[in-house]
């Protein structure tokens, strides 16, 4: 697969381009998911699904879950897709200018097939340097939503290339903690995970969500709230996670240190379990 000319459909259909209309393109008008896949199996789907179907409800756009399940298992069955990265996007579809979506009834479905990105340094088991980012995450209504306006990761993770750093740290205007450009942050602390509230800002990520939900079964309490560098600076282990890459434990953020801990190892291994059933 080249990865300049991936697989990709436009509403059932295999295409390559999108109206210049599409209000995707105009105004950042929809939602999408970055789904891993294993066997010709799209992990985490049901997550995925449950977070798309609520920013598609947030946005009010018309949308059928269950045509969209039948068109990702058709789109990885006929292109004989096993592994990969599979991007769902949701548009509100073509419109008029402006801002007013009045007239727009017919979403736009966007399916397209990627490789597994490739890491140096086996960053799983080594862990990774967070790069602090200058930029600000300022407070959305629509904080939590996977939509379509990711500006600010994109600045975000402009400001550093080479790869020292594998990910960066984002905060909040009121400098709490929020997220990793591309993943949610978890701090350790005994038995405890702790992971930012994502109320005002950032992206509830579907890893995240599964953390949060298996932890008891696991062995591990969870909260959530606001944290900020001395609650950084004062974990006994930090790790980042995303539903492509799993948990990548974090053992340095500008002057601070940490070693990759046993509770950070047995979260990455039941993630990496369910990522590859």
């Amino acid at each position: 697969m080249d990865r300049h000319h991936p697989v990709s459909w436009v509403n059932g259909e295999p295409a390559a381009e999108i109206r210049l209309s599409d209000r995707g393109l105009a105004y950042g008008d929809g939602v999408f998911e970055t789904i891993r896949v294993q066997a010709g199996v799209p992990t985490l789907f049901e997550l995925h699904c449950k977070r798309l179907c609520s920013g598609i409800s947030m946005l009010d756009i018309p949308f059928d879950l269950d045509s969209f399940k039948n068109e990702v298992s058709d789109f990885l069955h006929k292109q004989k897709l096993k592994e990969g990265v599979l991007k769902a996007i949701v548009t509100r579809g073509s419109g008029g200018r402006g801002y007013n979506p009045e007239g727009c009834d017919r979403p736009s479905q966007i399916l397209s097939f990627h490789p597994l990105p490739v890491y140096p340094g086996d960053p799983a088991i080594k862990g990774i340097r967070l790069h602090e980012c200058n930029i600000r995450l300022g407070d959305n209504a629509l904080a939590g939503l996977k939509h379509l306006n990711r500006l600010e990761n994109v600045m975000a993770r402009s400001e550093w290339q080479g790869t020292d750093c594998l990910e960066g740290l984002l905060l909040g205007m009121d400098d709490r903690l929020v997220e990793g450009t591309m993943s949610n942050l978890f701090l350790v602390s005994g038995k405890t995970l702790r992971t930012p509230c994502l109320g005002k800002s950032g992206v509830k990520g579907v890893c995240r969500e599964l953390i949060l939900e298996q932890a008891h079964q696991w062995g591990f309490q969870v909260e959530t709230g606001d944290y900020h560098w001395q609650d950084l600076a004062g974990a006994n282990e930090v790790f980042v996670c995303n539903s492509v890459n799993g948990v990548w434990p974090v053992i340095a953020c500008g002057r601070w240190h940490w070693s990759v801990g046993s509770v950070t190892g047995i979260v990455r291994d039941r993630v990496q379990e369910v990522l590859n059933a």
